[in-house]
């Protein structure tokens, strides 16, 4: 696994666990179709949630590129793209009918800075 890979795995099991202690069920990780990839599929009550996860680390003097800076137009319309196709193969095979609470798209950033834990931000309905 690269360095890049890692960190991204880690970015993501501090967003599972974060959705998690928030009350969310994480229902699948790193879901893969032809089209791409869905890093977290989760359910909050009634609602299906796709959760795109970014991860950064600080670079020196404390600078880094946001997390949510990382999610385009394009990638909103990919992520759209994909949970369609999601609810579609798993969602609708297993329950037969759409979640009552729709479908959301949120988008978790994860900070590594040079010292400390993990500041982690949850947007919710970003695409």
């Amino acid at each position: 696994m690269s360095a890049r890979q890692a960190l991204g795995r880690y970015g993501e099991d501090v967003a599972a666990r974060r959705l998690r202690q928030s009350g969310m069920v994480v229902l699948e990780r790193n879901w893969r179709c032809a089209e791409g990839e869905l890093d977290i599929v989760a359910r909050d009550r009634d609602a299906l949630v796709v959760c795109e996860v970014k991860t950064r680390r600080a670079g020196r003097g404390g600078t880094f590129e946001h997390p949510m800076s990382a999610v385009t137009p394009a990638k909103s319309a990919r992520l759209r793209r994909l949970a369609s196709r999601w609810l579609t193969e798993c969602w609708l095979t297993r329950y037969g009918q759409p979640p009552r609470g729709g479908v959301r798209i949120d988008l978790v950033g994860v900070l590594l800075p040079g010292r400390g834990a993990p500041l982690v931000q949850h947007a919710r309905g970003v695409a």
